[in-house]
C-alpha cells in the first residue's frame, strides 16, 4: 500500500517518473504547444493522476477535461482508501464520497454522502452541466447519478471493511488527534501488517488544479472523507470555496487535511483572495494556514491542513500545518513533487 508521506523526490519514482516526464513533453511537441499549461495535485502517490490529467492538458485540451480525468485515478483504486472506490466507511460501515469541479467560468458543481458511485467527480459535472442547482446530497445525488446512467457499485473493499472492524473493537473517534501520534502508530503497525497505515493519516484527498494553453483555470476535489466519521458527515471537500475555488482571473487553489478547519475559514477562496491581493501563490496558502494556526490556537498542532495553489501566470505553491504535505506539478518539462513549507517544521 502506498504511504503518502513517503514520496518526497521526483527520484523516488525511477523510471516511472523518467516515463512520465519524457512522454508530457513529447505530447506537447507533438501538439505544438506554445502555451505553459500545468497541473497540480496534492500528494505525491497521485503523479499517476498528474499523467492522466496532462495527456489531455499536453494536447491542448481544457483544463476542465484535464482535472476531472484526472481525479478518477485515484477513485478507481482500491488501494487509495481515501478516495473512492477503496475509502475507508463511516462509523456505521458506508462508503460515503464527497467530489466537486470548477471552471475557468465560474461554474461548479458538487456532490455529497453519495454511495455506491466509483467516480463522484462525474456525478458533480453532471450537476454543474445539467441542473440549475450546485449541490446534490446523500439519497438525492445517487437518485440523480443513476438517472444519468451510472450504475450501482459495491465500494467497501475486503481491506477496508477489515480496517472497519478493527476500528470498532474499540470506536475510538478522534480526527483532531496530533499527526506525532498518528506516525508513531504507523511505525508500531507495520510490523503487524496492519491493514490501514493510510487510513491513520485520517485526513487525505485528492485536490487538483490545472492551467490549460489558453490560460484558461480549472480544478476539482474528490475524497472519502475521514476514515469512520459520523455517518452524513461532509468535509471541505465538496463545499465551493473551502476545499476548492477558482477564479479565472486570478487563480484556484484546493486543499487536503481536516476539512472542518478549513471550512472555517473558507479556506480555498480565501488563497485565491489572497493571490488577488498580489501574494504568490505559497505566500497565499501560507495565509490561509495562518488563520487556521491562529483559529486552533495551542490545538493547531494537533491538525494538519495543507493548500496548493496556481495563479494566472502558472505560478505555484503550497503550504501547511505540519511537515509530510508536499504536492506533484506537472508541466511540459516533465512531474517533479515537491515538500510544501509548514508553520511548525
Amino acid at each position: 500500500m502506498i504511504n503518502r508521506r513517503k514520496f518526497i523526490e521526483t527520484s523516488a519514482f525511477g523510471t516511472a517518473g523518467l516515463i512520465t516526464a519524457q512522454l508530457g513533453a513529447e505530447l506537447s511537441e507533438r501538439a505544438g504547444i506554445k502555451g505553459k499549461p500545468i497541473v497540480i495535485s496534492t500528494w505525491a502517490p497521485n503523479v499517476k493522476a498528474n499523467y492522466a490529467a496532462w495527456e489531455i492538458l499536453g494536447m491542448g485540451g481544457r483544463s476542465l477535461d484535464a482535472v476531472v480525468r484526472g481525479v478518477q485515478i485515484p477513485e478507481a483504486d482500491p488501494n487509495d482508501n481515501s478516495v473512492g472506490y477503496g475509502g475507508l466507511p463511516d462509523r456505521d460501515g458506508k462508503v460515503t464520497l464527497d467530489s466537486c469541479v470548477m471552471d475557468e467560468k465560474g461554474n461548479c458543481g458538487s456532490v455529497m454522502a453519495l454511495e455506491h458511485i466509483m467516480h463522484p467527480v462525474l456525478v458533480a459535472r453532471l450537476v454543474m452541466e445539467k441542473t440549475p442547482h450546485v449541490q446534490l446530497v446523500g439519497e438525492g445525488a445517487l437518485q440523480f447519478a443513476l438517472e444519468q446512467g451510472f450504475k450501482k457499485d459495491n465500494l467497501l473493499t475486503e481491506q477496508s471493511e477489515k480496517a472497519w472492524k478493527e476500528w470498532l473493537k474499540k470506536s475510538n473517534y478522534d480526527p483532531m488527534r496530533s499527526v506525532k501520534e498518528i506516525e508513531e502508530k504507523m511505525e508500531k503497525k507495520k510490523k503487524d501488517n496492519y491493514p490501514w497505515p493510510v487510513a491513520l493519516l485520517n485526513h487525505d484527498t485528492i485536490g487538483m488544479v490545472a492551467m490549460d494553453t489558453n490560460g484558461n483555470l480549472g480544478g476539482a476535489c474528490t475524497t472519502s472523507g475521514m476514515a469512520f466519521k459520523m455517518h452524513g458527515r461532509v468535509g471541505d471537500s465538496p463545499i465551493i470555496g473551502a476545499g476548492l475555488f477558482v477564479d479565472n482571473e486570478v487563480g484556484a487553489a484546493s486543499a487536503t487535511g481536516v476539512g472542518e478547519e478549513v471550512v472555517k475559514i473558507c479556506g480555498a477562496h480565501t488563497v485565491v483572495e489572497a493571490m488577488r491581493r498580489g501574494l504568490s501563490p505559497e505566500l497565499a496558502c501560507k495565509e490561509a494556514i495562518r488563520r487556521i494556526v491562529k483559529n486552533k490556537g495551542s490545538q493547531a498542532k494537533d491538525v494538519q491542513v495543507g493548500f496548493l495553489a496556481i495563479n494566472n501566470k502558472g505560478q505555484h505553491g503550497a503550504f501547511a500545518v505540519q511537515k509530510g504535505f508536499n504536492y506533484c506539478v506537472t508541466t511540459k518539462d516533465g512531474t517533479k513533487v515537491i515538500d510544501a513549507k509548514c508553520w511548525y517544521p
